[in-house]
């Protein structure tokens, strides 16, 4: 494996960040985790553009040039053939125990092409189990969901509570009790021909997939919408699943102990996730052009 860090090309036991940079220190810093099908980058643009509106909003200047970043991409998958995933991070760069991030003149930039399993794949074909979360939803008000830091002590604290409970994912709400997204996933419903995924302002992540779902979904012609739900809309889902890079799209069979739907995965989810696996093996920038 080789792993790119500032420029140079490292095996995975030699490469190295500095214990005093910010991003170790106080998770200050930015990533991207980017899938790869059939030597193309999934969904390249709007990947690369949440990586660069992240960093203007916290204020951390990349020190590469958008082509340039995405040639440092391009290569890291270059050299670890077959990779799957690629995890594009850019942490505030050295510093010192101070939190003032002016003290850190440049950025680290760091790249990792490997592959990915979230879950194993009989759970896509029987189905996702999952429970709602006592741990809530980090408040936007506070910290605006639509940077993706380093900082997920909010989603490892839900995922905490999965141990030893026999689910595959969780649900967190809100503070005020709305449903939102899981620890690592978007989540959607299916009620009639109308689907449902929570509305970003909750504090959910506007996911690359989710993007790709809803779009699909609008081809079949079914109304879609972000709205403000409770577990009782989600209780009384005909269907349901979540999306995320790592993840793609999963389907829901259970939540709290109740039976989604009938029980399975859905005709409708199950569409979705073919024509999903479709526009990902024939979409994407090329690797190699």
């Amino acid at each position: 494996m080789q792993i790119y860090v500032d420029g140079v090309f490292y095996s995975k036991e030699d490469a190295k960040i500095s214990v005093f940079d910010h991003g170790l220190l106080y998770g200050d810093g930015i990533f991207e985790g980017i899938r790869i099908y059939g030597g193309r980058v999934f969904e390249l643009d709007p990947h690369i553009d949440r990586l660069y509106a992240s960093a203007q909003t916290i204020a951390l200047e990349i020190p590469l040039s958008r082509s340039e970043l995405i040639e440092a991409m391009m290569e890291t998958i270059r050299r670890n053939e077959g990779a799957e995933y690629v995890r594009l991070i850019v942490t505030r760069g050295v510093g010192d125990l101070g939190l003032n991030p002016k003290k850190c003149p440049k950025a680290t930039v760091l790249c990792i092409a490997d592959g990915i399993a979230l879950y194993p794949q009989e759970v896509y074909e029987k189905g996702f189990k999952v429970r709602t979360l006592s741990t809530r939803r980090n408040e936007p008000q506070a910290l605006n969901p639509a940077v993706k830091s380093l900082n997920y002590l909010n989603n490892v604290m839900g995922a905490l509570e999965l141990r030893d409970t026999g689910v595959n994912e969780g649900l967190f709400l809100t503070t005020s009790g709305y449903v939102c997204e899981c620890t690592a996933d978007n989540f959607f419903m299916i009620k009639g021909r109308r689907l449902m995924t929570p509305n970003p302002a909750l504090g959910a992540l506007g996911g690359i997939t989710r993007a790709v779902v809803m779009k699909l979904a609008t081809g079949m012609g079914m109304e879609v919408e972000e709205g403000f739900y409770t577990l009782f809309d989600v209780y009384n889902a005909d269907e349901a699943f979540l999306t995320g890079t790592a993840a793609e799209v999963g389907p829901i069979v259970e939540i709290d102990r109740r039976p989604i739907g009938a029980g399975v995965p859905g005709p409708i989810t199950r569409e979705i996730i073919t024509r999903f696996h479709e526009y990902a093996e024939n979409t994407g920038t090329p690797v190699d052009a």
